[in-house]
């Protein structure tokens, strides 16, 4: 696959969305930022959001929705890669914003759920109800890890559920192209999950003794990131460690995509037909384009 680097110089950039104009608004986590790179590869800062903004996409009202960490990492420099290290004493856990394309005023639309607040707000997706699907990675302490969890939300702000908790590090998340199905992928597991959806913001009830369903265990030691699904069904997972984007199929098999850095961290999709993949490399602090072997899925909304 033939890939072209965009954009450099970015502080652990993640959350690509591929706007309709020909650009890509991406979330800088270290850099507490949103950024707009033009189609020449142009910077242009949209939002200084604090915090660590993480995942971000376009909400049924046309404004940029966040799921912010609220800082849960401290930031390394190791061998010339930027490292997401512990979480800082200083975190006090994370939360959901909107921001106002036209205003650039900056919302926090949720930070709990029953009155727990959330660790590290990761990913999300809409879907075409105009509720989002987003998980809470968790963070670290000095005993030990936080679980995260799999939540739902409605975009008015009137209502959170969780709907799965206590999973180990959920990260990237997705919906089947008929939206029966949610994707997860669990980072330190190195595990893609799949929930079978009742109706929007409910699961139906999983397996015995089980979460939900495992697509695939990576093997080895591969950590899964955020992800974007293809037209056609299948699961494209950024990859740390073996560094790209690998693609789950639905029924486990498996495909890789290489990139020139070990912590790729999100893709998503646009162009005409679909098939220009944006990929984010984090340590190197890059923005890539590749030419797609298969369109990816129209997003519910884009603006």
């Amino acid at each position: 696959m033939e890939i072209e680097l965009v954009a450099e110089g970015l502080r652990f950039p993640e959350g690509p969305i591929a706007m309709q104009d020909g650009s890509v608004i991406l979330t800088e986590i270290a850099g507490q930022r949103l950024t707009r790179i033009t189609p020449d590869g142009r910077k242009e800062t949209f939002a200084e959001t604090g915090g660590g903004p993480n995942g971000a996409a376009i909400g049924p009202d046309g404004a940029v929705w966040v799921t912010n960490n609220g800082g849960s990492f401290d930031f390394q420099e190791i061998n010339g890669l930027l490292i997401p290290g512990p979480t800082p004493p200083s975190h006090k856990g994370g939360y959901i914003q909107r921001i106002d394309p036209k205003t650039g005023k900056i919302d926090t639309v949720y930070d709990q759920c029953d009155g727990k607040p959330f660790n590290g707000p990761n990913d999300l997706v809409f879907d075409k109800s105009g509720g989002f699907w987003f998980t809470d990675h968790g963070c670290s302490t000095p005993e030990g890890r936080k679980h995260g969890a799999l939540y739902y939300a409605r975009a008015d702000g009137s209502k959170v559920s969780r709907v799965r908790e206590h999973m180990i590090s959920p990260n990237g998340v997705g919906l089947s192209p008929d939206e029966t199905v949610v994707y997860m992928a669990d980072t330190m597991l190195g595990r893609l999950w799949a929930f079978d959806i009742v109706e929007p913001g409910v699961l139906a009830e999983p397996p015995p003794f089980q979460p939900g369903r495992v697509v695939c265990n990576l093997p080895g030691y591969q950590l899964l990131d955020s992800l974007a699904v293809e037209a056609s069904g299948k699961v494209c997972v950024a990859t740390i460690i073996n560094g790209g984007i690998t693609v789950f199929d639905p029924s486990g098999a498996t495909e890789h995509f290489p990139f020139p850095d070990l912590l790729v961290t999100n893709i998503c999709f646009g162009g005409p037909e679909m098939t220009t993949a944006w990929v984010t490399a984090s340590g190197t602090g890059k923005l890539y384009r590749a030419k797609w072997p298969r369109p990816g899925l129209k997003l519910n909304f884009n603006a």
